[in-house]
């Protein structure tokens, strides 16, 4: 759960602050327009953002949620969790959005930073708990988990104060590897099993489907959502 009062003071810990950029829903998961209406996309991203979200708030190692975005929904999504909008006024993309979050993590005087994707609806806080104590514990500068493809970055774990600059997109994992490696940064490339699935195509969809048969209430919202999905579109079944 995140502490309000180190939100509001700046109290040092040795815990981390979370960065979750996310675009407006209804600008969201262009490339699955072939396969989802508007609406659904909207709808599906919603479900996505909701459950990240919770699953950061349900971290042991997570002390500040910064949600950075211009959707006026995430307000709503954000009322029973204890996380801080940042508005997103620029609306120049994740890396943009993220660099935003971490001047706020900076500020406040927190030693990590994670940042996820906010289309990462598996993600497990045992995972992300353990991904900050492997970090703190090697001393690593900056950690890049990639997607399952090891072409992307689906989180970053940097020093938020640090010089690092996130550069999300595609081929995200060569250019971040490469940019530590110049500024002579320690990093490290983690596998973390619950972030390698990030929703961009029908493929990453029928993925996703797949997964959640096998993880039940894993990602409640995401799979309700697909359930009202596939009663139009031939998608595999999810779960009951």
């Amino acid at each position: 759960m995140v502490r309000a009062e180190l939100v509001q003071t700046g109290e040092k810990t040795g815990a981390a602050a979370a960065i979750l950029p996310v675009k407006r829903f209804e600008a969201a998961k262009q490339r699955l327009r072939d396969a989802l209406g508007a609406g659904s996309r909207s709808a599906l991203a919603g479900a996505m953002f909701a459950d990240v979200l919770s699953a950061l708030d349900r971290s042991k190692s997570v002390e500040a949620i910064f949600v950075v975005s211009a959707e006026p929904e995430v307000k709503d999504l954000m009322a029973a969790r204890q996380a801080v909008l940042i508005p997103d006024l620029a609306e120049k993309g994740q890396s943009r959005a993220a660099l935003s979050g971490l001047a706020r993590a900076a500020a406040l005087g927190y030693p990590r930073a994670v940042m996820v994707p906010g289309d990462c609806p598996l993600l497990d806080p045992t995972e992300i708990d353990d991904l900050i104590a492997k970090v703190t514990s090697a001393q690593v500068d900056v950690a890049i988990v990639p997607d399952r493809h090891e072409h992307g970055t689906n989180a970053l774990v940097v020093d938020p104060s640090g010089p690092f600059e996130p550069q999300f997109g595609p081929d995200s994992l060569r250019r971040h590897t490469e940019q530590a490696r110049r500024r002579g940064l320690r990093s490290s490339v983690e596998r973390v099993r619950s972030l390698a699935l990030d929703v961009d195509s029908p493929e990453d969809l029928s993925e996703l489907s797949a997964a959640l048969d096998e993880s039940r209430g894993r990602a409640p919202r995401t799979e309700g959502v697909l359930r009202q999905i596939q009663r139009s579109r031939r998608l595999p079944p999810v779960a009951a």
